[in-house]
């Protein structure tokens, strides 16, 4: 027998197909998380470690919407408006003041914002987790398991959110605003563009991506206060992993990072396979710390 087919006798086709399957759901929800997390670095140069307490907030404001009216699908752009709207007021109140400062300075607030949302979200809702339903219940065959739909479907949701960004950025006025605001500030400055609106208007559209991903991510696992930690620290390996400031070097380090634990579950256990991110990460500092997916010039 030869070395592929010692392989797949011992790790079966339809066991890395499904742990391909489950890597790229949870690549697409981590990419919508990092998406805003390395759209905020790269235009504002800001490290947000309140991230994962937006993702948490969006989640949380997902669980009391969807309780009120019933639907999902209004929990979800509820959750995304209002977590823009928090993170505008973030931003205004206790980022711009602090431009132009030390970089330590908005590494100690965003700490410190996270710290209140954290404890605000522990007073407001107790540590007692939150369940979301499933807006889609419905199963399909994968081998041999009930493969929900739903998961499937927060893939593409995630796909479709990181495309309409991309849209965004590519072809509306204030996407060309965000474009050349992280070419050159002072030039976009001085051509009359409003940069302290872009860096508003930038974190609240980062703040909107978290709380989605929180929102789709809600029906999988309870809703508690101290739900974003795990996301928001992958999400800080997949921006360095993929460049940091790179939108499209995020995304492609969300799915191989996901993808690379949802294969390690074969052998170990889950909560041991994240460790493979985390050798990633080493690595890449080690020997590419410009990013695995950026492109160096020849």
């Amino acid at each position: 027998m030869n070395a592929v087919g010692h392989f797949f006798q011992t790790f079966p086709l339809d066991l890395l197909i499904i742990q391909t399957v489950n890597g790229l759901v949870a690549g697409m929800i981590l990419a919508l998380v990092a998406s805003g997390l390395t759209l905020i670095f790269g235009i504002m140069d800001v490290v947000n470690f309140a991230h994962g307490e937006l993702f948490m907030f969006g989640a949380y404001i997902g669980v009391v919407v969807m309780a009120g009216t019933g639907s999902f699908w209004l929990a979800l752009i509820a959750a995304a408006l209002i977590v823009a709207l928090l993170g505008a007021a973030l931003q205004i109140v206790t980022l711009r003041p602090l431009i132009g400062r030390d970089p330590l300075n908005t590494i100690l607030a965003t700490f410190g914002i996270s710290l209140v949302l954290q404890n605000f979200a522990l007073w407001q809702f107790g540590p007692t987790a939150r369940r979301m339903p499933e807006p889609i219940t419905s199963h399909f065959r994968l081998f041999y398991l009930d493969y929900p739909w739903y998961r499937i479907v927060i893939a593409l949701l995630s796909a479709a959110i990181i495309g309409g960004f991309w849209l965004f950025l590519k072809y509306s006025r204030f996407g060309i605003w965000i474009r050349a605001t992280a070419q050159d500030r002072v030039m976009a400055q001085a051509m009359g563009i409003p940069v302290p609106l872009v860096y508003t208007g930038v974190f609240a559209i980062g703040a909107a991506m978290a709380a989605a991903s929180g929102v789709l991510f809600a029906p999988l696992v309870g809703v508690n206060h101290a739900m974003g930690l795990d996301w928001v620290l992958k999400a800080f390996i997949v921006v360095v992993v993929g460049g940091m400031g790179n939108l499209g070097g995020s995304i492609a380090a969300a799915i191989f990072i996901s993808l690379l634990e949802s294969y390690a579950t074969i052998w170990v256990d889950p909560s041991q396979a994240v460790i493979v991110s985390f050798v990633v990460l080493i690595l890449t500092l080690l020997f590419r710390p410009t990013g695995l997916f950026v492109s160096t010039p020849r």
